[in-house]
């Protein structure tokens, strides 16, 4: 069920699209089935991938692809997310895309996030860690600065190792519970010598599509 509601989030989300816009291609199990659809459409755009997975997916389905030499503005991001408050902030970063993607949101004159209805939360953090990407190099530091700051952290590992990001960088998830400010939380974690940035998206998107039980609806920011 969960993904089926995924893909009408993703079909409700190519309503923001158009002939001719740059679009920011978001990565994950729901923005994958953004960029199938948008494959499937066959608009006239180019994307800019948040990810090597979401590279490769788009070249699969067809989608011309940018980069910000080429076009430095982004019209539309079309992502998942991990968490959305009330107050349409973001956790995102469990598929360890987060620097890309907040790279691209930034870029973007509007971002939409595309979720099914178990994503929402009252606040951030009420169900996942909060993902840190780390130069590999800081990771004990930035592992007892986190740990000072209350709440366990610890280095992502996959297949027995430590995992390793796009760049090139180690994942810390901390553990920090719920969330009273994510933008000043997200500043101060960004403060942090040897954090490239944390899965904290405050004041980022314009949009949330939710697919639920009961239909899909539109969240507009205030």
């Amino acid at each position: 069920m969960s993904d089926q509601l995924k893909r009408q989030a993703a079909l409700h989300a190519l309503d923001e699209i158009r002939d001719g816009m740059i679009v920011g291609l978001g990565t994950g199990s729901t923005a994958a089935h953004f960029i199938r659809e948008l494959g499937r459409v066959r608009l006239q755009v180019a994307g800019i991938p948040t990810s090597e997975e979401s590279r490769r997916l788009a070249e699969e389905t067809g989608i011309r692809l940018t980069s910000f030499e080429e076009n430095p503005r982004v019209d539309v991001t079309v992502d998942g997310a991990d968490e959305v408050s009330t107050q349409l902030d973001l956790l995102k970063g469990l598929g360890a895309a987060l620097v890309r993607e907040k790279i691209v949101a930034q870029a973007s004159e509007r971002v939409v996030i595309i979720v099914d209805e178990s994503k929402l939360v009252d606040r951030l953090g009420q169900k996942n860690v909060i993902p840190i990407e780390v130069i590999p190099f800081a990771v004990p530091r930035v592992l007892l600065l986190l740990r000072e700051l209350g709440g366990a952290a610890r280095v992502r590992q996959r297949d027995g190792r430590s995992f390793v990001s796009d760049n090139g960088n180690s994942i810390v998830d901390w553990n920090h519970g719920m969330i009273d400010d994510p933008a000043k939380l997200e500043k101060q974690l960004k403060s942090l010598t040897g954090v490239v940035d944390s899965g904290i998206f405050a004041n980022v998107a314009h949009c949330v599509i939710v697919a639920g039980s009961q239909g899909v609806r539109k969240l507009q920011r205030a």
